[in-house]
């Protein structure tokens, strides 16, 4: 059995960087790892994976110390099984705008007595071979659940969302959130700026954790002081490019 180390500097206050990965490459998780980064998102939602090809990523992650989520397609049950099964520390959940979603998410992705996941002997209990008498209880205790906010329906039901226990981290996602609110791209927009001033409030009413995407470090530090702690910053394929970018200028340049 694995610890959350994610979960657990997130409740401590201590503001953490990650990243989006949409590529099948356990390589480049493991470069971020040894980066520094504190966790990686596996994209289930937007990449071409699934979870056979992100078993590889779970476990570069795993082995260079960082925590494995994965951002699952959909609310499905077999979605949010398949994800936790292979081992991911936490589920990240698109669209997630009414309480009765978020109760039903809580409900697949934890055992008894909180939940009714499947039972089975997965990677997650290392195939059978840990204690089973302490298995459920923990497992329960150190899977993360980040339930997003990019709708503005969510933000009517925020609060009905943060009254779940179970719901650790609420993820503002500005591009969609952006969209919802008629005005699409600009994440810098006041409506933009209200909603995650709402959702650092009403998290830190119910004792939840922000989250909120960010383009480049320079966001991600400013976010942070604003109040947002899970903080995942661009995404491998954006960096990568940024990075080739910048180095074709150089070169180019007179």
């Amino acid at each position: 059995m694995v610890v959350n180390t994610l979960k657990k500097k997130l409740k401590a206050g201590i503001p953490c960087i990650g990243t989006f990965f949409v590529c099948d490459s356990p390589d480049m998780v493991e470069i971020a790892a040894i980066a520094g980064f504190d966790f990686c998102i596996i994209d289930g939602e937007h990449g071409p994976l699934a979870p056979q090809t992100m078993l590889g990523m779970v476990r570069a992650a795993e082995f260079r110390g960082m925590t494995p989520i994965i951002r699952i397609p959909n609310h499905l049950e077999s979605s949010i099984l398949h994800n936790l099964d292979i081992g991911a520390h936490g589920i990240q959940v698109p669209q997630v705008n009414t309480y009765e979603q978020a109760l039903q998410i809580v409900k697949n992705a934890k055992y008894e007595p909180v939940g009714s996941r499947g039972v089975a002997f997965p990677r997650a209990s290392d195939y059978g071979l840990t204690d089973l008498s302490k298995y459920f209880d923990y497992e329960n205790e150190q899977t993360m659940i980040v339930s997003h906010c990019e709708n503005k329906m969510c933000l009517e039901n925020l609060e009905k969302i943060c009254s779940i226990p179970e719901i650790d981290v609420i993820f503002l996602g500005p591009y969609d959130m952006s969209q919802s609110l008629g005005i699409t791209g600009q994440v810098t927009h006041p409506l933009v700026e209200e909603a995650a001033e709402y959702v650092v409030k009403t998290c830190r009413k119910y004792g939840k954790i922000p989250g909120i995407f960010c383009g480049n470090g320079e966001i991600a530090r400013k976010r942070a002081e604003q109040g947002f702690l899970y903080l995942p910053i661009g995404m491998d394929v954006t960096l990568f490019g940024a990075k080739m970018k910048e180095e074709h200028s150089r070169f180019y340049q007179k």
